[in-house]
């Protein structure tokens, strides 16, 4: 695969590094925005039928980029939170249960499960990650599947740590979680459009992905897929549209207490967004062409000979088998200074993220093999 730059308007006069921050805008995402935004000029020429057919477009198209042949337990959402919003409002928990998530997890995917176990009597269980820098990752999956026990209902975690790109073994996790009996709710914000993920094989009973970092779509939309555990389920919302039989502007008086079936009644009102559903469309078409596993390979030829000579010069970074290419750690070695790091990078226009004592780098295909060894040189 080679670079996508072209694709890109991205200011030549940053080297940007930080696509976990947030996913520079592709050309074709834009054009679909502003035709999507020109659409309005006319409203009498929106359809009914358009309500729900582009909809079920980036239903389809999705479905082909996590591998399920169930594109009808895809629905738009509005954030992170919402998502799991639905998860933890039907999640059966009861006083003396646990709910594991893993530590400095991003709060979107804690926060509702924290007022879950409130209202239930439960506990959380923190799987902190060990202070030992060999086998770091090997271990922190250990320490989760030993939490791992009958009183536990839920794991919800990333397929990699957002912090530092850390590999979770979902199949591993799945698989105990079925032994027990609980539920496995994933966040594929950061992972899912530049790492491969296969729902056939992990069998989640949520996975809950913003639009706007690694599937380049824009702000303020996301995709949930949601498992057969949440078929009969209560949404956080009470909208028309995800009421059975919505379809018929006709009939929407004639009030409906049946839901939409299965994951659809999940669906965030006003989901028919003329202008972001567009957008996150061509997004994930964008990235159904080029191929997760391309996007992958093409960040780890990209950063292989890098992350040999950091190592090299003291900085610690996992081993490839636990982390992943496009979002990884960078940490630092005794004879490193934080502070002159970033005032480097500040001189230099380097944008990456800094994450407690990490520096976290997320490229993806728009940078060049230049733009990383100018990162390795600043940092040696």
């Amino acid at each position: 695969m080679e670079s996508k730059k072209s694709h890109f308007q991205l200011d030549t006069s940053v080297t940007y590094l930080n696509c976990a921050y947030m996913a520079p805008q592709l050309k074709v995402v834009e054009e679909a925005g502003l035709e999507g935004l020109k659409r309005k000029r006319n409203p009498f020429q929106i359809s009914p039928e358009e309500f729900f057919g582009e909809t079920d477009s980036l239903r389809e198209e999705y479905a082909k980029l996590i591998h399920t042949k169930e594109p009808k337990r895809i629905v738009v959402i509005p954030s992170v939170s919402y998502g799991m919003a639905n998860v933890a409002k039907n999640l059966p928990l009861s006083e003396g249960d646990n709910i594991i998530v893993v530590g400095e997890q991003f709060p979107s995917n804690v926060y509702p499960w924290r007022e879950a176990a409130f209202e239930h009597g439960a506990e959380i269980v923190t799987i902190t990650p060990p202070k030992e820098i060999e086998n770091r990752g090997k271990i922190w999956n250990e320490k989760i599947l030993n939490a791992i026990n009958s009183k536990t209902k839920l794991v919800a975690l990333g397929n990699i740590h957002w912090a530092d790109g850390t590999l979770f073994d979902l199949k591993t996790i799945r698989k105990q979680t079925r032994e027990v009996g609980a539920w496995l709710a994933i966040d594929g914000t950061q992972s899912v459009g530049a790492l491969p993920f296969d729902v056939s094989e992990i069998q989640p009973d949520a996975l809950i992905c913003a639009g706007y970092k690694w599937l380049m779509g824009p702000y303020s939309i996301g995709l949930a897929y949601y498992g057969p555990a949440l078929d009969d389920g209560k949404p956080v919302e009470e909208n028309w549209i995800n009421r059975y039989e919505s379809e018929n502007f006709a009939n929407l008086v004639n009030y409906n207490d049946d839901y939409q079936p299965g994951a659809l009644r999940y669906e965030v009102g006003e989901h028919s967004n003329f202008i972001l559903v567009p957008m996150m469309l061509a997004a994930v078409k964008q990235l159904n062409e080029w191929g997760p596993q391309n996007i992958q390979n093409y960040c780890k030829d990209l950063v292989s000979s890098g992350i040999k000579k950091l190592k090299e010069a003291g900085y610690k970074i996992e081993d490839e088998n636990y982390r992943s290419s496009h979002l990884f750690g960078i940490r630092l070695g005794d004879d490193h200074n934080m502070e002159q790091i970033k005032q480097r990078f500040e001189e230099e226009n380097i944008l990456v993220s800094f994450r407690g004592y990490s520096i976290r780098i997320s490229p993806n295909v728009y940078n060049t093999e230049e733009e990383f060894g100018k990162l390795v040189e600043t940092l040696i």
